[in-house]
């Protein structure tokens, strides 16, 4: 199954290239996401069977930091594109169709070499199959079972540590969103193929003051510091457990946010920094998954917890952007007030009268000032924002 999610997957990043309208770019984002929702606990399941719980939190983080290894690929092909010049075929195209394509070669070698369990792995002997499965007793979890038990189903939904793994992992990426989205002002434009790249991070960095070319470059940089991060949070986990490794990658995380909010605009390389730093905010992630292992067992409750807990990375994912919009920043209101000093006059509130009627019952027209109605800071063009 996982290899058909991959391949279905990967038909659906080429068919970006065809899209012409919203309607068919929802559409293959939709199938692009539910591909996407399934292959991390797919992963997980797969890695628990193999390994023993003390094993599984490096091997997830190794897995999941080759996200890095994938910004930083890209980030070579995207420099590369973006100095075609096709104007039937956008550069942001051909990055899909080779991630796409890149994505179906993938998919036709899990088919051939990823085993759903040890018990259907090719590359085991009868017996080495038989010893994977004796080691990994030690976890007293279980090996996958086709048969879906529906105590364990409800166990998980009455289990507290399920609610608490789904919020830290949906509050965790409502901050990594959030300090993504700190200094963006601009909405996104397509035709710029960096940010096709990494999402919004490539945005962030091009509104430092950086040309797309040398963002696109820079855009590899995060993928080194998600790698170094993820792998320095899991390797520490055997010496101050999984609790205190999210902690301690927290904290940087939040102090490049601050830094970023704090830092003036001509400070671009003190921005660049602060951002990377906030990258830190990835690993705590990578970390709980791994843990979501070694504190579930059985394999009806250990899917349904996996679920629900991807159901919050996916609530974290959707909050984020809401919870920080582009009226609310301070660069951005900086920029409006500079905007506003350059309109021509707006006269289009100046002409307000109110009917007052005087003591001898006779009614006279008096011009209300703009600055007592009652308008909103859009309405009133004279309104200045505090910063």
């Amino acid at each position: 199954m996982t290899s058909i999610n991959i391949f279905v997957w990967a038909i659906a990043l080429m068919a970006h290239s065809a899209c012409k309208s919203f309607g068919g770019l929802f559409a293959v984002r939709f199938i692009l996401g539910m591909c996407e929702g399934a292959v991390t606990p797919g992963f997980l399941i797969v890695t628990s069977m193999f390994y023993t719980r003390e094993e599984q939190s490096k091997r997830v983080g190794y897995w999941f930091l080759m996200n890095g290894a994938a910004v930083i690929f890209l980030g070579l092909v995207a420099f590369g594109l973006i100095h075609t010049h096709n104007n039937n075929f956008h550069p942001w195209k051909w990055l899909m169709i080779i991630t796409g394509l890149v994505t179906l070669t993938v998919s036709v070698l899990f088919w051939f070499f990823f085993p759903d369990s040890p018990v259907s792995a090719r590359f085991l002997t009868p017996e080495e199959r038989v010893n994977v499965v004796k080691r990994i007793k030690v976890n007293q979890s279980g090996v996958e079972n086709k048969h879906w038990k529906r105590e364990q189903f409800f166990e998980a939904f009455r289990d507290p540590k399920t609610w608490l793994l789904a919020l830290l992992v949906a509050s965790a990426y409502v901050e990594i969103l959030l300090f993504r989205k700190l200094t963006l002002i601009d909405c996104c434009n397509l035709r710029n193929l960096f940010n096709s790249v990494t999402n919004q991070r490539q945005l962030i960095v091009n509104k430092f003051g950086f040309s797309v070319g040398q963002t696109t470059l820079l855009g590899m940089v995060d993928g080194a510091v998600e790698i170094l991060t993820i792998f320095g949070a899991v390797s520490v986990i055997p010496y101050l457990g999984h609790c205190y490794s999210a902690i301690l990658s927290f904290i940087p995380a939040v102090l490049g946010g601050i830094l970023l909010i704090t830092l003036p605009s001509d400070h671009k390389v003190g921005l660049l920094f602060s951002y990377w730093i906030s990258i830190f905010a990835i690993a705590p992630f990578a970390v709980t998954l791994g843990w979501m292992n070694n504190i579930t067992a059985g394999h009806t409750k250990k899917t349904t917890v996996n679920a629900i807990v991807l159901i919050g990375y996916g609530v974290g994912n959707t909050a984020g952007p809401l919870m920080w919009k582009q009226m609310y920043q301070p660069r951005y209101l900086a920029q409006e007030n500079k905007r506003r000093d350059n309109e021509k006059p707006d006269d289009k509130y100046d002409a307000v009268y109110l009917t007052h009627r005087e003591a001898d019952g006779s009614t006279v027209e008096k011009k209300v000032d703009k600055a007592f109605l009652d308008l909103t800071d859009r309405e009133n063009r004279d309104f200045r924002y505090v910063l």
